[in-house]
Protein backbone atom coordinates (compact mmCIF):
# COMPACT_ATOMS: atom_id res chain seq x y z
CA UNK A 1 0.00 0.00 0.00
CA UNK A 2 2.98 2.45 0.93
CA UNK A 3 4.83 1.82 -2.44
CA UNK A 4 1.26 2.70 -4.07
CA UNK A 5 0.71 5.79 -2.39
CA UNK A 6 4.26 7.08 -2.84
CA UNK A 7 3.48 6.20 -6.73
CA UNK A 8 0.12 8.44 -6.79
CA UNK A 9 1.95 11.31 -4.71
CA UNK A 10 4.54 11.51 -7.73
CA UNK A 11 1.64 11.37 -10.02
CA UNK A 12 0.05 13.97 -8.93
CA UNK A 13 3.01 16.36 -8.35
CA UNK A 14 4.22 15.56 -12.02
CA UNK A 15 0.78 16.41 -13.31
CA UNK A 16 0.89 19.39 -11.64
CA UNK A 17 4.60 19.55 -13.71
CA UNK A 18 3.11 18.36 -16.82
CA UNK A 19 0.75 20.76 -16.93
CA UNK A 20 3.19 24.00 -16.94
CA UNK A 21 5.88 22.66 -18.90
CA UNK A 22 8.69 22.30 -16.31
CA UNK A 23 9.20 18.11 -16.76
CA UNK A 24 12.78 17.94 -16.60
CA UNK A 25 13.08 14.96 -18.79
CA UNK A 26 15.35 15.40 -21.67
CA UNK A 27 14.41 16.64 -24.98
CA UNK A 28 15.96 16.47 -28.92
CA UNK A 29 13.48 13.77 -30.05
CA UNK A 30 13.37 14.94 -33.63
CA UNK A 31 11.32 13.60 -37.02
CA UNK A 32 13.27 11.39 -39.08
CA UNK A 33 13.79 13.75 -41.47
CA UNK A 34 15.90 16.29 -40.08
CA UNK A 35 18.62 16.54 -41.36
CA UNK A 36 20.81 15.69 -37.47
CA UNK A 37 22.39 11.84 -38.25
CA UNK A 38 21.43 11.60 -34.27
CA UNK A 39 18.32 12.43 -33.34
CA UNK A 40 19.03 11.16 -29.28
CA UNK A 41 22.73 11.75 -29.57
CA UNK A 42 23.48 11.62 -25.76
CA UNK A 43 21.13 11.87 -22.46
CA UNK A 44 23.06 13.08 -18.93
CA UNK A 45 23.14 10.83 -16.06
CA UNK A 46 22.32 13.88 -13.54
CA UNK A 47 19.99 13.72 -10.40
CA UNK A 48 16.84 10.83 -11.08
CA UNK A 49 16.72 11.89 -14.67
CA UNK A 50 15.68 8.51 -16.80
CA UNK A 51 18.72 7.70 -18.82
CA UNK A 52 20.15 4.72 -20.78
CA UNK A 53 17.24 3.49 -21.70
CA UNK A 54 16.41 -0.04 -22.87
CA UNK A 55 13.56 -2.23 -23.60
CA UNK A 56 13.72 -6.51 -23.02
CA UNK A 57 11.81 -8.99 -24.70
CA UNK A 58 11.88 -12.87 -23.20
CA UNK A 59 9.47 -15.49 -23.82
CA UNK A 60 6.17 -13.44 -24.52
CA UNK A 61 6.79 -10.53 -26.38
CA UNK A 62 3.21 -10.45 -27.46
CA UNK A 63 1.86 -9.64 -23.63
CA UNK A 64 4.92 -8.72 -21.63
CA UNK A 65 8.19 -6.15 -21.86
CA UNK A 66 10.45 -4.40 -19.62
CA UNK A 67 11.66 -1.27 -19.38
CA UNK A 68 14.83 -0.40 -18.16
CA UNK A 69 16.55 2.87 -17.21
CA UNK A 70 19.22 4.31 -15.00
CA UNK A 71 19.89 7.23 -13.00
CA UNK A 72 22.21 9.08 -10.85
CA UNK A 73 20.67 9.30 -7.93
CA UNK A 74 18.22 6.69 -5.83
CA UNK A 75 14.93 7.74 -6.74
CA UNK A 76 12.00 7.03 -3.71
CA UNK A 77 9.17 5.92 -6.35
CA UNK A 78 10.24 4.74 -9.89
CA UNK A 79 7.24 3.64 -12.41
CA UNK A 80 6.44 3.13 -16.03
CA UNK A 81 3.21 5.48 -17.17
CA UNK A 82 2.04 3.80 -20.77
CA UNK A 83 -0.90 3.57 -23.19
CA UNK A 84 -1.84 2.67 -26.73
CA UNK A 85 -2.36 6.48 -27.37
CA UNK A 86 0.20 9.12 -27.39
CA UNK A 87 0.12 11.13 -23.94
CA UNK A 88 2.84 13.81 -25.14
CA UNK A 89 4.06 13.17 -21.25
CA UNK A 90 0.86 14.42 -19.04
CA UNK A 91 1.12 11.54 -16.62
CA UNK A 92 -2.55 12.38 -16.10
CA UNK A 93 -3.65 10.61 -19.01
CA UNK A 94 -1.77 7.41 -19.50
CA UNK A 95 -3.90 4.87 -18.83
CA UNK A 96 -1.62 2.49 -16.77
CA UNK A 97 1.32 2.53 -15.01
CA UNK A 98 3.67 -0.06 -13.63
CA UNK A 99 6.25 0.37 -10.34
CA UNK A 100 9.61 -0.43 -11.28
CA UNK A 101 11.92 -2.85 -9.36
CA UNK A 102 15.06 -0.77 -8.37
CA UNK A 103 18.79 -0.91 -7.15
CA UNK A 104 21.98 -0.05 -7.13
CA UNK A 105 24.20 -1.45 -9.60
CA UNK A 106 26.89 -3.85 -8.06
CA UNK A 107 29.81 -1.71 -8.86
CA UNK A 108 31.90 0.28 -6.65
CA UNK A 109 32.40 2.95 -9.26
CA UNK A 110 30.49 4.57 -10.88
CA UNK A 111 27.71 5.11 -7.92
CA UNK A 112 24.65 4.65 -10.43
CA UNK A 113 21.28 2.98 -9.86
CA UNK A 114 18.93 0.59 -12.21
CA UNK A 115 15.15 0.90 -12.01
CA UNK A 116 13.08 -2.08 -14.02
CA UNK A 117 9.14 -2.63 -14.88
CA UNK A 118 7.75 -5.43 -16.05
CA UNK A 119 4.46 -4.74 -18.04
CA UNK A 120 2.56 -7.32 -18.83
CA UNK A 121 -1.36 -8.28 -20.01
CA UNK A 122 -0.35 -5.98 -23.11
CA UNK A 123 -2.10 -6.93 -26.54
CA UNK A 124 -0.38 -8.04 -29.37
CA UNK A 125 0.71 -6.39 -32.22
CA UNK A 126 -0.30 -3.43 -30.82
CA UNK A 127 1.55 -0.13 -30.28
CA UNK A 128 2.45 1.23 -26.67
CA UNK A 129 3.25 4.43 -25.82
CA UNK A 130 5.26 5.35 -22.09
CA UNK A 131 7.54 6.98 -20.22
CA UNK A 132 9.96 6.24 -17.87
CA UNK A 133 9.48 8.80 -13.90
CA UNK A 134 11.59 8.15 -11.27
CA UNK A 135 10.67 10.63 -8.41
CA UNK A 136 9.81 14.20 -9.97
CA UNK A 137 11.48 13.50 -13.32
CA UNK A 138 10.45 12.37 -16.61
CA UNK A 139 11.59 10.88 -19.72
CA UNK A 140 10.53 11.74 -22.94
CA UNK A 141 8.16 9.60 -24.55
CA UNK A 142 8.54 6.63 -26.30
CA UNK A 143 6.90 4.02 -28.11
CA UNK A 144 7.32 0.53 -29.22
CA UNK A 145 5.19 -2.34 -30.66
CA UNK A 146 4.34 -5.33 -29.36
CA UNK A 147 5.32 -8.96 -31.25
CA UNK A 148 2.13 -10.21 -33.13
CA UNK A 149 0.05 -13.71 -32.53
CA UNK A 150 -1.40 -16.03 -34.90
CA UNK A 151 0.81 -16.79 -38.30
CA UNK A 152 2.91 -13.96 -38.30
CA UNK A 153 5.25 -12.48 -40.94
CA UNK A 154 7.77 -10.02 -39.19
CA UNK A 155 11.74 -9.32 -39.76
CA UNK A 156 14.57 -8.87 -36.88
CA UNK A 157 17.84 -8.01 -36.14
CA UNK A 158 20.47 -10.22 -35.25
CA UNK A 159 24.19 -9.55 -34.06
CA UNK A 160 26.43 -9.74 -31.48
CA UNK A 161 30.33 -8.35 -29.74
CA UNK A 162 29.74 -4.71 -29.53
CA UNK A 163 32.41 -4.35 -27.43
CA UNK A 164 36.04 -2.65 -27.52
CA UNK A 165 35.75 0.16 -30.18
CA UNK A 166 33.34 2.75 -29.22
CA UNK A 167 33.42 4.41 -32.57
CA UNK A 168 32.42 1.33 -34.71
CA UNK A 169 30.21 0.60 -32.03
CA UNK A 170 28.23 3.81 -32.38
CA UNK A 171 28.10 3.90 -35.89
CA UNK A 172 26.54 0.13 -36.26
CA UNK A 173 24.10 1.64 -33.99
CA UNK A 174 23.70 4.39 -36.13
CA UNK A 175 22.99 1.80 -38.97
CA UNK A 176 20.23 -0.43 -36.46
CA UNK A 177 18.46 2.67 -36.36
CA UNK A 178 18.45 3.50 -40.11
CA UNK A 179 17.37 -0.17 -40.79
CA UNK A 180 14.89 0.30 -38.21
CA UNK A 181 13.47 3.33 -39.40
CA UNK A 182 13.10 2.11 -42.79
CA UNK A 183 11.93 -1.01 -42.58
CA UNK A 184 8.79 -0.92 -39.83
CA UNK A 185 8.39 -4.83 -40.12
CA UNK A 186 11.74 -4.96 -37.81
CA UNK A 187 10.73 -6.30 -34.38
CA UNK A 188 13.57 -6.19 -32.58
CA UNK A 189 17.32 -6.84 -31.91
CA UNK A 190 18.41 -9.98 -30.84
CA UNK A 191 21.81 -10.00 -29.25
CA UNK A 192 24.47 -12.82 -29.65
CA UNK A 193 26.36 -11.34 -26.53
CA UNK A 194 30.02 -9.56 -25.79
CA UNK A 195 28.42 -5.69 -25.16
CA UNK A 196 31.28 -4.69 -23.00
CA UNK A 197 35.29 -5.54 -22.96
CA UNK A 198 34.93 -7.10 -18.91
CA UNK A 199 31.16 -6.87 -18.10
CA UNK A 200 32.18 -6.51 -13.78
CA UNK A 201 33.18 -2.95 -15.05
CA UNK A 202 30.16 -0.38 -14.71
CA UNK A 203 32.09 2.14 -16.71
CA UNK A 204 32.44 0.06 -19.50
CA UNK A 205 28.33 -0.96 -19.51
CA UNK A 206 27.69 2.87 -18.96
CA UNK A 207 29.65 3.51 -22.15
CA UNK A 208 26.98 0.49 -24.14
CA UNK A 209 24.25 1.61 -22.47
CA UNK A 210 24.86 5.25 -23.62
CA UNK A 211 25.73 3.99 -27.22
CA UNK A 212 22.79 1.81 -27.13
CA UNK A 213 20.19 5.10 -27.38
CA UNK A 214 21.69 5.49 -30.92
CA UNK A 215 18.97 2.31 -31.79
CA UNK A 216 16.02 4.90 -30.81
CA UNK A 217 14.43 6.25 -33.82
CA UNK A 218 13.63 10.13 -34.32
CA UNK A 219 10.19 9.29 -33.76
CA UNK A 220 10.48 7.58 -30.35
CA UNK A 221 10.20 4.14 -31.26
CA UNK A 222 12.63 1.78 -28.97
CA UNK A 223 14.39 -1.26 -30.78
CA UNK A 224 13.41 -4.09 -28.11
CA UNK A 225 16.53 -6.24 -27.31
CA UNK A 226 16.36 -10.21 -27.08
CA UNK A 227 19.64 -10.73 -25.33
CA UNK A 228 22.28 -13.36 -24.93
CA UNK A 229 25.28 -13.34 -22.61
CA UNK A 230 28.84 -13.50 -24.21
CA UNK A 231 32.18 -14.34 -22.77
CA UNK A 232 33.19 -11.18 -21.95
CA UNK A 233 29.78 -10.86 -19.57
CA UNK A 234 30.92 -14.32 -18.02
CA UNK A 235 29.12 -14.60 -14.34
CA UNK A 236 28.69 -10.69 -14.53
CA UNK A 237 26.15 -9.88 -11.83
CA UNK A 238 25.53 -6.41 -13.93
CA UNK A 239 24.51 -8.17 -17.13
CA UNK A 240 21.30 -9.46 -15.24
CA UNK A 241 20.40 -5.92 -13.54
CA UNK A 242 20.70 -4.11 -16.99
CA UNK A 243 18.48 -6.63 -18.71
CA UNK A 244 16.45 -7.84 -16.31
CA UNK A 245 17.53 -11.25 -15.48
CA UNK A 246 16.58 -12.70 -18.46
CA UNK A 247 15.57 -16.47 -18.22
CA UNK A 248 16.75 -16.27 -14.64
CA UNK A 249 19.13 -14.78 -12.55
CA UNK A 250 22.23 -16.49 -13.46
CA UNK A 251 20.91 -19.06 -15.89
CA UNK A 252 19.74 -16.80 -18.73
CA UNK A 253 18.39 -19.62 -20.89
CA UNK A 254 14.86 -18.96 -22.26
CA UNK A 255 12.74 -19.34 -25.32
CA UNK A 256 11.16 -16.54 -27.29
CA UNK A 257 7.70 -17.56 -29.17
CA UNK A 258 6.63 -14.76 -31.85
CA UNK A 259 3.15 -15.96 -33.26
CA UNK A 260 2.76 -19.29 -33.56
CA UNK A 261 4.85 -20.42 -36.30
CA UNK A 262 8.57 -18.90 -34.98
CA UNK A 263 10.51 -20.15 -32.04
CA UNK A 264 13.70 -18.82 -31.20
CA UNK A 265 15.94 -20.34 -27.95
CA UNK A 266 18.28 -18.48 -26.79
CA UNK A 267 21.16 -20.09 -24.64
CA UNK A 268 23.94 -19.46 -22.73
CA UNK A 269 27.73 -20.71 -23.44
CA UNK A 270 29.10 -19.69 -20.06
CA UNK A 271 27.26 -22.17 -18.00
CA UNK A 272 27.31 -26.00 -18.57
CA UNK A 273 26.02 -26.50 -22.03
CA UNK A 274 24.94 -29.95 -20.68
CA UNK A 275 23.11 -30.73 -17.45
CA UNK A 276 19.62 -28.78 -16.89
CA UNK A 277 20.24 -26.07 -20.08
CA UNK A 278 20.57 -29.26 -22.61
CA UNK A 279 17.56 -30.92 -20.87
CA UNK A 280 15.66 -27.64 -21.21
CA UNK A 281 16.59 -27.28 -24.89
CA UNK A 282 15.76 -31.19 -25.75
CA UNK A 283 11.94 -30.28 -23.69
CA UNK A 284 11.88 -26.96 -25.77
CA UNK A 285 12.35 -28.50 -29.16
CA UNK A 286 10.35 -31.54 -28.51
CA UNK A 287 7.43 -29.46 -27.23
CA UNK A 288 7.46 -27.08 -30.36
CA UNK A 289 8.19 -29.64 -33.34
CA UNK A 290 4.97 -28.23 -35.12
CA UNK A 291 6.18 -25.06 -35.29
CA UNK A 292 7.31 -23.94 -38.83
CA UNK A 293 10.43 -22.04 -37.72
CA UNK A 294 13.00 -22.80 -34.98
CA UNK A 295 15.66 -21.29 -34.74
CA UNK A 296 18.69 -20.40 -31.96
CA UNK A 297 20.83 -17.63 -30.34
CA UNK A 298 24.08 -18.06 -28.51
CA UNK A 299 27.53 -17.31 -28.09
CA UNK A 300 30.64 -18.72 -28.44
CA UNK A 301 30.45 -21.35 -32.02
CA UNK A 302 29.73 -24.83 -32.73
CA UNK A 303 31.44 -24.11 -36.08
CA UNK A 304 33.20 -21.65 -35.58
CA UNK A 305 35.01 -19.03 -38.26
CA UNK A 306 38.13 -18.30 -36.27
CA UNK A 307 38.23 -20.33 -32.91
CA UNK A 308 37.94 -23.94 -31.88
CA UNK A 309 34.09 -25.30 -31.46
CA UNK A 310 32.64 -24.58 -28.26
CA UNK A 311 30.49 -26.98 -26.13
CA UNK A 312 27.35 -26.36 -28.04
CA UNK A 313 29.02 -29.27 -30.87
CA UNK A 314 29.16 -31.52 -28.15
CA UNK A 315 26.00 -30.64 -26.29
CA UNK A 316 23.19 -29.06 -28.41
CA UNK A 317 24.15 -29.85 -32.18
CA UNK A 318 22.81 -33.37 -31.79
CA UNK A 319 19.56 -31.58 -30.25
CA UNK A 320 19.62 -29.19 -33.03
CA UNK A 321 19.79 -31.64 -35.71
CA UNK A 322 17.30 -34.15 -34.19
CA UNK A 323 14.92 -31.72 -33.98
CA UNK A 324 15.39 -30.10 -37.60
CA UNK A 325 16.45 -26.13 -36.33
CA UNK A 326 16.67 -24.34 -39.05
CA UNK A 327 19.44 -21.67 -38.03
CA UNK A 328 21.74 -21.59 -35.42
CA UNK A 329 22.88 -17.50 -34.83
CA UNK A 330 26.32 -17.67 -33.33
CA UNK A 331 28.65 -14.78 -32.45
CA UNK A 332 32.27 -14.55 -30.35
CA UNK A 333 34.32 -14.95 -33.83
CA UNK A 334 34.50 -11.01 -34.69
CA UNK A 335 33.84 -11.86 -38.42
CA UNK A 336 30.84 -12.86 -40.38
CA UNK A 337 30.02 -16.40 -41.25
CA UNK A 338 27.44 -18.58 -42.78
CA UNK A 339 28.46 -22.17 -43.01
CA UNK A 340 26.91 -24.91 -45.66
CA UNK A 341 23.35 -26.83 -43.98
CA UNK A 342 25.31 -29.44 -41.93
CA UNK A 343 24.19 -32.27 -40.51
CA UNK A 344 26.25 -35.78 -38.66
CA UNK A 345 29.46 -33.44 -39.43
CA UNK A 346 29.14 -32.92 -43.04
CA UNK A 347 27.34 -30.78 -45.63
CA UNK A 348 23.48 -32.21 -45.86
CA UNK A 349 20.77 -29.98 -47.86
CA UNK A 350 18.40 -31.04 -44.42
CA UNK A 351 20.76 -29.80 -42.10
CA UNK A 352 21.42 -26.94 -39.59
CA UNK A 353 22.78 -23.39 -41.04
CA UNK A 354 25.25 -21.67 -38.98
CA UNK A 355 25.04 -17.64 -39.27
CA UNK A 356 26.57 -14.64 -37.56
CA UNK A 357 29.82 -14.70 -35.98
CA UNK A 358 29.68 -10.84 -34.50
CA UNK A 359 30.27 -7.80 -36.06
CA UNK A 360 28.33 -4.89 -34.23
CA UNK A 361 31.48 -2.39 -33.27
CA UNK A 362 34.39 -5.10 -32.67
CA UNK A 363 37.30 -5.09 -34.64
CA UNK A 364 37.09 -7.63 -37.62
CA UNK A 365 39.67 -10.83 -37.49
CA UNK A 366 40.35 -12.83 -40.47
CA UNK A 367 38.52 -15.78 -41.04
CA UNK A 368 39.93 -18.81 -42.20
CA UNK A 369 37.57 -19.77 -45.11
CA UNK A 370 39.51 -23.38 -46.02
CA UNK A 371 36.98 -24.63 -43.23
CA UNK A 372 35.17 -27.80 -45.10
CA UNK A 373 31.57 -26.24 -43.69
CA UNK A 374 32.35 -22.64 -45.56
CA UNK A 375 32.47 -24.53 -48.81
CA UNK A 376 28.77 -22.99 -50.34
CA UNK A 377 28.82 -21.02 -47.44
CA UNK A 378 30.57 -17.44 -46.95
CA UNK A 379 33.03 -16.22 -44.64
CA UNK A 380 34.28 -12.66 -44.36
CA UNK A 381 35.62 -9.37 -42.34
CA UNK A 382 32.98 -6.44 -41.91
CA UNK A 383 31.31 -5.23 -38.89
CA UNK A 384 27.69 -6.42 -40.12
CA UNK A 385 24.10 -7.10 -38.67
CA UNK A 386 21.93 -10.11 -40.06
CA UNK A 387 18.34 -8.87 -41.10
CA UNK A 388 16.01 -11.91 -40.85
CA UNK A 389 12.69 -12.03 -43.00
CA UNK A 390 10.22 -14.36 -41.21
CA UNK A 391 7.55 -15.07 -43.82
CA UNK A 392 5.52 -18.51 -44.23
CA UNK A 393 6.96 -20.02 -47.35
CA UNK A 394 10.68 -18.80 -46.50
CA UNK A 395 13.28 -17.35 -44.02
CA UNK A 396 15.25 -14.95 -45.43
CA UNK A 397 18.84 -14.03 -43.63
CA UNK A 398 20.73 -10.86 -45.00
CA UNK A 399 23.83 -10.15 -44.16
CA UNK A 400 24.28 -6.08 -44.15
CA UNK A 401 27.68 -4.14 -43.63
CA UNK A 402 28.25 -0.89 -41.49
CA UNK A 403 28.24 0.98 -44.95
CA UNK A 404 24.60 -0.31 -45.38
CA UNK A 405 26.43 -2.70 -48.35
CA UNK A 406 24.78 -5.94 -48.83
CA UNK A 407 27.39 -8.97 -47.70
CA UNK A 408 25.50 -12.00 -48.14
CA UNK A 409 21.86 -13.51 -48.40
CA UNK A 410 20.40 -16.83 -48.16
CA UNK A 411 17.32 -18.05 -48.10
CA UNK A 412 16.19 -21.60 -46.61
CA UNK A 413 12.63 -23.27 -46.94
CA UNK A 414 10.43 -24.54 -43.97
CA UNK A 415 11.96 -27.96 -42.89
CA UNK A 416 8.98 -29.68 -44.64
CA UNK A 417 9.18 -28.54 -47.74
CA UNK A 418 13.41 -28.81 -47.26
CA UNK A 419 12.98 -32.81 -46.54
CA UNK A 420 10.84 -33.41 -50.02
Amino acid sequence: MKRHANILVALLVLAVAATIGVLTGPTGLSDEKQPNPDPLPETVIEGTTPAQWRLVWTTDPAHEATVGWTTAEAAKTNAVFFDTEPRQGALNKYRHQQAAAAGRYSARKPVLHYASAELKKLKPGTTYWFVMVSDESVSREFYFITAPEGDAEFKFLYGGDSRSYREPRREMNRRLRALFTQDPEILALVHGGDYVQDGDKLEQWVEWLTDHELTVTGAGRMLPMVPARGNHEADSVIFDEIFHNPGGKGLNYYATAIGNEFLLVNLNTEISAGGDQAAFLETTLKNHTTVRWQCANYHRPAYPAVKKPGSALKYWVPTFERYDVDVAFESDGHTFKRTCAIRDGKPDATGVTYIGEGGLGVRQRTPDPERWYFQGGKVGSSNHVQKVTVRKDKLLVETIAQDGKQLDTWETKPRAVRRD
